[in-house]
């Protein structure tokens, strides 16, 4: 036997091997859904892109009942560039008026949602491309915000357009793929009680769609390793208790403070646990799901 050939021998040895250990996973996850939302750097760079697809299809393939949820932020300010409409932000939320609500709508449940669902294709996938409007799937209502004046005290009301929050979710059209071939990937794209149509954050979508679904996990893909102490240490496990005492004590600060508060919402409202992710790592979905420590920080009930 030659160098090269020995060699190629303990590579696919060691692989077996991997699928090996993998394979109490698979069963542990078998039969349940998983959220995933999808966006950031995973979303935009094109390697990372074709590595989620594999791994999402593989998911499906091996029993598992993946559920996209994706964003598209800068996407969205790209075609309002584009398009000469000037974009005002709040707590960094998107202010939507009504021209800009339907580009919104046009560029996450057209293009964006269509991509994610010919790349799932590509990678040996069943897809289907949905928006939160489809089968009433996330029912929403106006977000509205609040700013205190430093001088006066008095608080303000602020405008934020066509921006929703989910009101409650009805799984139905998700379990009708749950026995299928089909993976929805859904745009977070929610209606009103009079028909209106709303801009809703993704990860609070996802989180929402999560405890609807009685998800067994709900993974949310950052450009973070996940919750960090007070060292820079990743924390791999909380319960909801304990996130709440972190962020009390400014551990827990900035962007994080949103994503944590979705996990914690989504585990109460009937999620098993959830899960902050770094997306720029290749693989991070198996990686969390297949191997014994995980590998962003998994939030669980007390």
């Amino acid at each position: 036997m030659t160098v090269d050939k020995a060699r190629r021998r303990v590579e696919w040895l060691a692989q077996a091997g991997i699928l090996t250990e993998a394979l109490p996973f698979m069963r542990r996850y078998s039969g349940k859904t998983v959220i995933i939302k999808y966006g950031g750097h995973a979303m935009g760079d094109a390697s990372l892109a074709e590595l989620f697809a594999r791994d999402v299809t593989l998911l499906k393939q091996v029993g598992i009942n993946p559920i996209v949820v994706h964003g598209g932020g800068p996407q969205i300010g790209e075609m309002l560039t584009r398009l000469a409409k000037e974009s005002e932000f709040i707590d960094g939320l998107r202010v939507t008026d009504k021209e800009t609500i339907d580009i919104v709508e046009m560029v996450l449940s057209g293009r964006i949602n269509k991509q994610i669902v010919a790349a799932l294709q590509q990678a040996g996938g069943y897809a289907v491309g949905l928006s939160g409007k489809d089968g009433g799937l996330i029912k929403a209502r106006k977000l509205t915000r609040t700013v205190k004046d430093p001088e006066s005290n008095i608080e303000r009301h602020l405008d934020l357009g066509f921006v929703g929050e989910p009101t409650e979710i009805d799984p139905t059209i998700l379990e009708t793929f749950r026995d299928t071939r089909l993976i929805p990937v859904i745009a977070p794209i929610g209606m009103g009680e009079a028909g209106e149509t709303f801009n809703i954050n993704a990860d609070t979508a996802a989180g929402a769609i999560a405890g609807g679904a009685g998800a067994r996990r709900l993974l949310l893909l950052t450009d973070v390793p996940g919750v960090l102490d007070k060292q820079g240490e990743l924390i791999r496990e909380l319960t909801v208790s304990q996130a709440e005492r972190l962020k009390d004590e400014g551990v827990i600060h900035g962007g994080m403070i949103p994503k944590v508060q979705t996990c914690i919402e989504s585990v109460r409202a009937g999620a098993e646990a959830a899960v902050i992710l770094d997306g720029r790592l290749a693989h991070v979905i198996l990686l969390e799901l297949f191997t014994e420590h995980g590998s962003g920080t998994i939030i669980r009930p007390d």
